[in-house]
């Protein structure tokens, strides 16, 4: 009998083993499909940025931008050392994504290696289904800071290793270079040092300095930079003036969007069911604690900021998926209940994901952007001169994307026209506007590019409600309209 009960676990494994391997190949194939996704929507933005960075402009005040510094120091990272095309954009994606999945291994592997294995799998998964418009995005950039930071703490409780904590804390430092929000994790994790250390009988103060300290690192470094740069006074004002009274509240929806319900059902719900079967099998641990701590974070870091936009769920997800392995057959015993509800709802999830993914991976509608900006560059080329400027209105419709391509500057420091387009009576408005006309005149384009869709509304009916940009426009001619934007140049031109 003894026998038949090892060959039974024996023979169950090797099929566990052979559906990961299975899984990890459709992964592959699924990578694959995807090299060729274009470089989409807001990362040409920042590339933009990165660029003008790179050729000597002081960030915030060359170039008007909400993004956190840590975002332009990746994007910088990749424009010098990999280039600004499609494949570059790619290559950085994917191997952010390696580090994610290799990192969400690498905390569930005390629950077993098919646990870790799992976790890799359906995270690469759940990037991948996203799609082209996704890669790069800020909040997925985050998670292997936030996995790194939870790690860190996790060991620390485990070995009582202050090293653990600093470089935790350096991770978790650097997350809030990219998004300040995730100094909420950073606070809970905090108090968790410090619960953890009282019940054990230590100074509680020494853990939480170290952690502290090594948190300050990463914003500290890069206070200086800006610092040396003179983009501080701008920064300030930025945040303190447009971003935090004005930027924060628009575009927030007051209805709540759920992103793919169809896949949420089996990964909350087998996350569900791992928590309460860690709990009633006393088997809850710090890792339980922490990844726990993450997905509230998660929540907040979503609802927080209003949006409603997917790719805020990226750290939601991250620790989701880490609490439904936590419940898979593993090291440590575990109940049937709980293992089959975690088992069950691994496999959902894959095929869920997988299947969306292979939907997404031609990258209908962000192929269709990309190349829109590629003919806007096109159509603009023959009109400039060396050294000539060019202004575009709009959002993430391709205009920044096509001066990226040529190597056009503009004259003025705005990225995008909505911040002329909301609460025009508000002092900080008033002055954006007044600014923009100044160059506008101080440094005459010699095309002004107007984008149809506005955000978070309107059309080209918002050009007419900014007379000081309807009295410059007055001197150019529509020489161009392409679909959904239209060219002006200089009459004399």
């Amino acid at each position: 009998m003894g026998d038949n009960s090892e060959g039974g676990r024996a023979g169950a494994c090797v099929a566990a083993w052979l559906v990961v391997a299975g899984c990890a190949g459709w992964v592959g194939w699924i990578v694959w499909r995807s090299l060729a996704w274009p470089l989409v929507h807001d990362a040409p933005l920042m590339h933009y940025v990165a660029w003008r960075i790179g050729e000597g402009a002081v960030p915030y005040r060359d170039v008007f931008d909400m993004n956190f510094p840590g975002v332009y120091v990746l994007h910088l990272l990749v424009v010098r050392v990999l280039g600004t095309g499609d494949l570059a954009w790619r290559l950085f994606d994917l191997a952010w994504l390696a580090v994610l999945a290799l990192g969400a291994a690498a905390f569930a592997a005390p629950w077993g290696r098919l646990a870790a294995a799992a976790a890799a799998i359906l995270l690469s998964l759940y990037h991948l289904s996203g799609g082209a418009w996704q890669t790069g995005q800020r909040d997925f950039l985050l998670g292997p800071f936030l996995l790194a930071g939870a790690l860190g703490v996790v060991r620390w409780i485990e070995s009582r290793r202050r090293g653990a904590l600093a470089w935790g804390g350096v991770a978790l430092g650097a997350s809030m270079t990219i998004k300040p929000h995730t100094v909420v994790l950073v606070v809970a994790l905090a108090l968790m040092i410090a619960l953890t250390a009282w019940r054990a009988g230590l100074g509680v103060l020494a853990p939480l300095a170290c952690f502290a300290a090594a948190t300050a690192v990463a914003p500290l470094g890069v206070v200086v930079w800006l610092s040396v740069a003179g983009a501080l006074p701008a920064w300030r004002a930025i945040v303190f003036e447009y971003l935090i009274p004005l930027y924060s509240r628009l575009g927030r929806t007051a209805e709540w969007n759920v992103y793919r319900p169809y896949v949420w059902i089996p990964i909350v719900a087998g996350a569900l069911g791992s928590l309460i079967g860690a709990l009633a099998g006393r088997r809850f641990g710090p890792r339980h604690a922490v990844v726990g701590l993450g997905a509230l974070y998660g929540v907040v870091h979503f609802v927080g900021q209003g949006k409603g936009w997917e790719y805020h769920l990226y750290p939601l997800a991250t620790f989701a998926i880490l609490l439904l392995v936590a419940g898979l057959p593993g090291t440590g015993r575990r109940g049937l209940p709980t293992a089959t509800a975690a088992a069950l709802g691994v496999v959902l999830a894959f095929v869920l994901l997988a299947d969306k993914a292979l939907a997404v991976s031609p990258a209908g509608w962000e192929r269709a952007k990309a190349d829109g900006a590629r003919r806007l560059a096109a159509e603009i080329a023959p009109m400039l001169a060396p050294g000539d400027k060019v202004q575009v209105f709009d959002t993430t419709a391709g205009g920044v994307h096509a001066l990226l391509r040529l190597g056009v500057r503009q004259p003025t420091r705005f990225l995008y026209d909505f911040p002329f387009f909301h609460d025009v009576d508000h002092p900080t408005i008033r002055a954006l506007r007044a600014e923009l006309v100044r160059d506008l005149e101080a440094r005459p384009p010699a095309l002004i590019v107007l984008f149809e869709q506005g955000w978070p509304a309107g059309g080209y009916e918002r050009f007419a409600g900014f007379p000081g940009l309807a009295e410059r426009l007055v001197g150019y001619d529509l020489v161009q309209a392409g679909p959904g934007y239209r060219i002006h140049a200089q009459r004399h031109r």
